[in-house]
């Protein structure tokens, strides 16, 4: 079996959000664990929050599920029904097409980290709930529209 050696693995600072949502994951980092050992069904990745830090937009995925389980620190989970403080060894299940909008963010003055783990859909939809915005994915590329389907030109 290979082990991961984390402290080789790129960390992924950025986002492919557009501006002015790209600049709010300040503060977020991900190390891409799944890739690194060559998985290609699913992602496995260990998502790194600073204090006050977001994981994204809340969102939620038409064709991908997502397990999530914290790993260290506390965060905050926000969805449709309210706020949920999480600690290590808390999980959370995101089932493909819930239209529960779904972030976390880290409200404590420590670091916090997550395993999140989700399908790899050939082509995905994300819907952003709070913020009139989606992105269709598909051959890693990335198109962001207003939630009508129209092309993305900015905030309105």
């Amino acid at each position: 079996m290979p082990i991961i050696d984390q402290t080789k693995c790129p960390v992924k600072t950025s986002s492919i959000y557009p501006e002015p949502y790209a600049s709010m994951m300040k503060g977020r980092s991900s190390l891409r664990l799944g890739d690194a050992g060559g998985l290609t069904q699913f992602g496995a990745n260990l998502v790194m929050l600073e204090p006050g830090a977001l994981s994204s937009l809340r969102h939620w995925h038409l064709h991908e599920d997502e397990f999530v389980i914290v790993t260290e620190g506390e965060c905050t989970l926000i969805q449709d029904e309210g706020e949920t403080v999480m600690h290590p060894g808390d999980c959370a299940a995101f089932p493909a097409g819930n239209p529960n909008g779904h972030q976390f963010i880290n409200r404590s003055d420590r670091p916090a980290k997550f395993l999140v783990i989700g399908t790899k859909a050939p082509r995905e939809v994300a819907t952003y709930s709070d913020v009139d915005l989606r992105v269709e994915m598909e051959a890693g590329r990335a198109r962001f529209t207003y939630k009508d389907g129209s092309d993305w030109a900015g905030p309105r």
